[in-house]
């Protein structure tokens, strides 16, 4: 947590994620990216999962605002992880590129420099907020449409040259959760996948599930690691963790 402001209920230590993290790398989870979860569980057609993933427990970890300590704390912990075990494992990153290089409520943002270098890294998995974290069940259908389109421009237009088949802003997590059945229906144009902040675990072996509401778990200072790990445990996916905002 930067000394220049006061602590948010959502700040955990950088300690607490190394030793979160630690655990799940040197335990072998397969961190999913939001196209892994797409592909491999909720698309209408699956791909079979890889022979080398099928039986490793799995999570997804995700990170909410495009906070500068994404670049500043998280970066450096993978690269880490990666040069003592040897292999990566991405973070998914929802970002409001409305905000990029900014700084809100005395929070700095990550630059579009920032981005580019943890996905060149292959440990960032860039993908939508909205373009300035509106609640989109309360804007008009034109805003609605802007911070929709306008963010997965913005944040492809940074990472053009870096992502080839197009995957960052694929997919979006809902500024506050908040979604309803209009919204939905806009952010299917743009989007394959859309993930909530309702605390809930994601169990995907039960069917059908709606690729646009997907579930995910909250954390925040009050839970620590080995909390973590206990949430994070299970042969098989049954949670998504949401921001750890370090």
């Amino acid at each position: 947590m930067p000394p220049q402001r006061r602590e948010f209920p959502g700040d955990y230590s950088q300690q607490n994620l190394e030793t979160f993290l630690e655990y799940l790398v040197s335990h072998n989870y397969w961190f999913l990216s939001t196209q892994d979860v797409y592909d491999y569980f909720l698309a209408s057609t699956k791909k079979q999962i890889p022979a080398q993933y099928r039986d490793r427990p799995k999570v997804a970890i995700s990170f909410d605002d495009g906070n500068k300590t994404i670049y500043t704390h998280l970066l450096p912990t993978l690269e880490k992880l990666e040069n003592k075990y040897g292999r990566k494992n991405q973070a998914i990153v929802f970002i409001n590129s409305g905000f990029l290089g900014g700084q809100v409520s005395l929070i700095k943002k990550v630059t579009c420099q920032d981005l580019r270098e943890g996905l060149q890294k292959g440990l960032f998995d860039i993908q939508s907020h909205g373009l300035n974290h509106e609640n989109l069940t309360k804007i008009s259908l034109k805003s609605l449409e802007r911070e929709l389109s306008e963010d997965q421009k913005r944040l492809r237009k940074c990472t053009q040259d870096l992502d080839p088949d197009r995957t960052t802003a694929s997919h979006i997590a809902y500024p506050f959760g908040a979604v309803n059945k209009q919204v939905e229906k806009y952010v299917a144009k743009y989007f394959v996948s859309g993930y909530l902040y309702d605390s809930r675990k994601l169990k995907i072996r039960f069917w059908p599930i709606d690729k646009y509401r997907i579930s995910r778990l909250t954390v925040n200072s009050k839970h620590s690691a080995k909390r973590l790990i206990g949430l994070a445990s299970g042969s098989w996916m049954r949670r998504i963790i949401k921001q750890l905002r370090v």
